[in-house]
């Protein structure tokens, strides 16, 4: 499978020679293979990128920018996309590609399994106890965060966080101790 990235190079936008010059670097220093096709000097080139990247990706006007990248036929995304995958470290299922083996893309399925078989063990042994509430700690934390920064405590909490949240799970202890 070959990674296209459709770019112009001859732009007159330096925003968009930036966003092809990051993609472009990137897959070179990964070493991922790609073919860089030109479509400000290749009419067939800009026709075939403008035709099958899919209406809901492209701008108001109808017409995508560069950079957009394809893996063979199939659109993978524009410099948005490209950077939100990156950022996550899932560039590799973003390209379509099978991450290389050590890299943490190919970690997380793992990770993901080890944490699905903890919560079901868990899950399994309180059985026999009353049902809690029906959202997990962690979306209790995250609300009252939010609820929180809300308030306009946001900078406090970054500086005693960690208390904060040990106190919060202390009051969530003695009320599921009361009931």
């Amino acid at each position: 499978m070959v990674i296209k990235v459709f770019v112009a190079t001859s732009s007159g936008s330096t925003a968009i020679k930036k966003k092809q010059q990051e993609v472009v670097g990137f897959l070179e220093a990964n070493k991922i293979d790609f073919q860089q096709m030109d479509i400000a000097g290749d009419e067939d080139n800009r026709k075939w990128m403008r035709e099958n990247v899919p209406g809901e990706k492209k701008p108001q006007n109808g017409i995508p920018l560069p950079p957009q990248i394809f893996n063979e036929e199939r659109y993978c995304g524009d410099f948005e996309s490209f950077f939100s995958a990156k950022e996550e470290n899932i560039i590799y299922s973003f390209l379509g590609l099978a991450p290389p083996p050590g890299t943490k893309e190919t970690e997380k399925p793992n990770a993901v399994d080890e944490t699905e078989a903890h919560t079901e063990s868990k899950t399994d042994e309180g059985a026999h106890e009353e049902p809690q509430s029906a959202q997990s700690p962690s979306e209790d934390q995250q609300e009252r965060k939010e609820e929180h920064a809300a308030t306009g405590g946001g900078e406090k909490q970054e500086e005693g966080g960690e208390e904060q949240e040990e106190g919060e799970e202390k009051e969530e202890v003695e009320e599921q101790e009361e009931s």
